[in-house]
């Protein structure tokens, strides 16, 4: 049967909500993470770049996964993947919470927890797409308006968890927390279900018709059963495999373009939220105020990121939606260009409310820019090898900022 069109609402709206609680987890969680470090670096006598290597990992994993990602997700499907994810997730900050030394908490906070964030995120997108078409700009931004209300509540949260349990016991609560990504995995229902239901029923009527005793519907039956023999003997024959990573995409020069712009972005994208926290506090701002800065930048970007998807879907605006995500880009890099004039609380307040406009207008726009590109068929393998490529800049990015 060829495939069913988005219904752009319905059970959308659901796996909307859980596209939403993912992208918060995945994104906010690595910044979220950095309320911890400076007691980390007292802990275990490390620096700022070693610290800054977990965010870098989680991330990185997040990104550099992919390509095994759209595999899984080909071969098994959506769900099964995510919730497979949602308890590596958990598992990694649990496992977190009892590590002895850094390189510990690089392979379990960052490796574990980073692996099952990945395989969470990008099956959501997917589902995402299939559900919705006309209000795709829309709903990618209010998806993506989970990471600054995640990013907003968690970074708080993380300090709150800090100061009444240590670092241990937020990383075990955080662990507890992440278990509702198997809730938004189960939620994903494949859209060809519908599909399935109505053959069914189209078969049970057809099954009612022939056992009619009638004349002229004997014959239709005859004609009909013939109809269904072909069609089994058509089933039987061997199906195609499926690709499970399409690189034809790399033929597309947009691709290319998108790919090589994404990962020249994403090498300073992150490097304020998670260094942030840190650079303050060694200003001689106090540590509550410091995590404050990180809900400012949330706060803004919950407000940034529907209101550009609402913009992106505009008439006059869809059909030239790159150029906005250009300019999204542009204004992002000007406002890092011009923090380094913050040198108190208040200059670091208005970076903030700057870079949270910037940082959720590229967060809106970034996936539904890549649909455009590559279309909804071959988006799987797309975003899976984009993120493997960015997964580098990622990588080398916040630790390279922190030396």
């Amino acid at each position: 049967p060829a495939p069913m069109k988005p219904p752009d609402g319905g059970w959308g709206w659901i796996v909307l909500l859980g596209c939403f609680v993912i992208t918060g987890f995945s994104y906010a969680f690595p910044k979220a993470v950095s309320v911890y470090f400076k007691e980390l670096m007292k802990d275990f006598h490390v620096g700022y770049s070693d610290t800054a290597w977990i965010s870098s990992i989680m991330l990185a994993m997040l990104y550099g996964t992919g390509p095994v990602c759209s595999i899984m997700v080909n071969q098994f499907g959506c769900r099964p993947v995510m919730l497979i994810g949602g308890l590596l997730a958990s598992s990694g900050m649990i496992l977190a919470s009892f590590t002895t030394n850094i390189i510990e908490l690089y392979l379990t906070a960052g490796v574990l927890t980073g692996l099952g964030m990945a395989l969470n995120f990008q099956p959501s997108l997917i589902m995402l797409g299939t559900y919705f078409d006309k209000r795709r700009p829309l709903a990618n931004g209010l998806a993506a308006a989970g990471s600054p209300v995640f990013l907003s509540s968690l970074s708080p949260l993380g300090q709150v968890l800090l100061e009444k349990f240590g670092w241990r016991g937020g990383f075990l609560i955080m662990g507890g927390l992440l278990l509702n990504c198997c809730t938004c995995g189960a939620v994903m229902r494949p859209l060809d279900m519908g599909m399935k239901r109505k053959m069914e029923k189209a078969q049970d009527k057809y099954e009612a018709k022939e056992m009619l005793p009638i004349g002229g519907k004997s014959e239709e039956g005859i004609s009909t059963t013939d109809g269904t023999k072909k069609a089994k003997k058509a089933k039987k024959k061997p199906k195609k495999g499926k690709k499970l990573l399409d690189f034809s995409i790399f033929s597309n020069r947009g691709f290319i373009i998108y790919t090589i712009s994404k990962f020249i972005l994403v090498l300073g994208l992150f490097v304020p939220p998670i260094l942030l926290v840190n650079y303050a506090k060694d200003t001689g701002v106090p540590d509550t105020e410091a995590a404050f800065l990180l809900s400012i930048i949330g706060f803004i970007d919950i407000f940034a990121r529907p209101a550009c998807g609402m913009v992106a879907g505009l008439k006059w605006v869809r059909p030239h939606v790159a150029y906005l995500f250009s300019f999204a880009m542009l204004f992002n890099g000007l406002t890092d260009i011009c923090s380094a004039r913050a040198s108190n609380y208040t200059g670091l307040v208005i970076f903030c409310v700057f870079f949270g406009i910037s940082y959720g207008m590229v967060g809106a726009l970034q996936f539904e820019v890549l649909m455009a590109i590559v279309g909804s068929q071959k988006f799987s393998s797309a975003i899976g090898l984009v993120l493997l490529i960015e997964a580098f800049a990622v990588l080398i990015g916040p630790p390279s900022a922190g030396r």
